[in-house]
Parts: C-alpha cells; structure tokens; sequence
C-alpha cells in the first residue's frame, strides 16, 4: 500500500495551500480547513465484502442475508467490488468500521464507486 491511501480528502481549491511562488497568509491553514475540520478515509481498515443471495438477478431477501466474499482491507475490498460487472454491483455491499463522517458500517454500491473514484483521484495526486 502507498502512503496516499490516509490522504486528507478537501475540496480542489482548497488544496492549492504553499503553491511555489505563493505566500501563505495568516488564514491558510496547512492542516486542514478553516475550522481545523479534517477528512481522513483509511483504505487500509479492516473490511469484508458480501453479496446478497440472488434469483435473476435480484436480491433474495428472504434469505439469512448476504454471505462473505472477501475478508481484507477496505482498499481491496473496494477493488474486488469494482471489479463485478456494473449490472450486479448492487448485489454487493462491503461492511467496515465506520469512519463519519463519509464512511457508513455498510457501504452501498452507489458509495463504494464513489470512494473508488476518490482513491484513484489521491494516488494521482
């Protein structure tokens, strides 16, 4: 793993914070934001994917619910996710220690992509 997986996350322009040439006044805040509010995500967090029971590709719910697929990190647990087709993603959930306030105990398909393109926007950073 690289160290860019504890990245503090902020908006764009706030990362712009000691450009060359640029002096930093008494408002910039190099740890954070105003407020000193910081974002952290760590990808290297205990985490499990599982997938829900399926007949044509819908959820069974009256199953005993979704079933282990991968015991690992959240970084490894998002790549496995995002390596199943786009069309059964939502039979899929990973399940972590929550990490307010962008990470939930249960991460839906829609919040998985998301941080999947938030992790490749920090390691280009």
């Amino acid at each position: 793993m690289t160290p860019h997986h504890n990245r503090r996350l902020t908006h764009p322009q706030d990362c712009r914070v000691g450009a060359e040439g640029e002096e930093m006044s008494e408002y910039d805040d190099p740890e954070g934001s105003m407020d000193g509010n910081q974002t952290r995500i760590d990808f290297d967090a205990p985490a499990v994917l599982r997938k829900w029971p399926s007949y044509e590709g819908e959820r069974r719910t009256d199953s005993t619910g979704p079933y282990l697929i991968v015991d690992a990190t959240l970084d490894q647990c998002i790549r496995e996710f995002m390596a199943k087709h786009s069309l059964a993603r939502h039979l899929y959930e990973i399940h972590t220690e929550p990490q307010p306030p962008l990470i939930p105990a249960v991460l839906s398909a829609e919040i998985v992509a998301e941080l999947a393109r938030l992790r490749d926007l920090i390691k280009a950073v």
